[in-house]
């Protein structure tokens, strides 16, 4: 049976969406994974909004830079089988297990902060929107001029134009289930506020 060219255009084009999804859940800009993979900022521009297509020597150092198997960037299918196979991610001393497979859209990831995690990190901006929900321990969220303190079972939503960052304030490792948005959509905090020390 010959190979369908419609197929493999379809694969091509959903390699962009994959590779930007995971330069933004990895925090990273363009600049900085173009001095990890020696790929100039405007081919991997081009190739995020699909105006380049991907060759195997350009998705080889992506593979690396984001820790992951090449068939993951170009979504070789998976028989029968619709358990996501996670595989962990070390980024910035935090764990980061993926939840999705599926290019673009939402991505919803696992994180593990460990202890002290994020202290006196600055605030960063980025286009999108993110929603965390924290699964165990206590994480700190600054955003913008405010402080939160959440815990179990709390959950926020914001734009992620705004200045944030986030740490670990408890004793043991802090847990958070968090999904991410594409660029350019809005979102607006769902927390609720520190409660006073004492």
């Amino acid at each position: 049976m010959s190979a369908d060219p419609d197929d493999d255009a379809t694969v091509l084009d959903a390699v962009g969406p994959r590779l930007k999804a995971l330069r933004v859940s990895g925090d990273r800009t363009l600049a900085e994974l173009s001095a990890t993979t020696g790929i100039s900022v405007s081919t991997l521009s081009r190739l995020e909004s699909g105006q380049r297509r991907p060759t195997l020597e350009l998705l080889l150092p992506l593979a690396r830079a984001h820790d992951v198997p090449l068939d993951e960037l170009v979504g070789a299918p998976e028989t029968g089988d619709p358990r996501i196979r996670a595989r962990p991610v070390q980024r910035g001393g935090m764990t980061m297990v993926p939840l999705t497979r599926r290019p673009g859209g939402i991505q919803a990831v696992k994180l593990l902060l460990p202890v002290g995690y994020g202290r006196g990190h600055e605030q960063q901006s980025h286009e999108g929107y993110e929603w965390m929900y924290v699964l165990d321990g206590r994480v700190r969220l600054r955003l913008g001029p405010h402080e939160l303190v959440m815990g179990p079972g709390e959950a926020a939503e914001f734009d992620t134009r705004t200045p944030h960052a986030t740490s670990n304030e408890g004793d043991d490792v802090a847990e958070l289930l968090v999904l991410m948005g594409p660029q350019g959509q809005k979102a607006h905090l769902r927390a609720r506020p520190a409660r006073p020390a004492g």
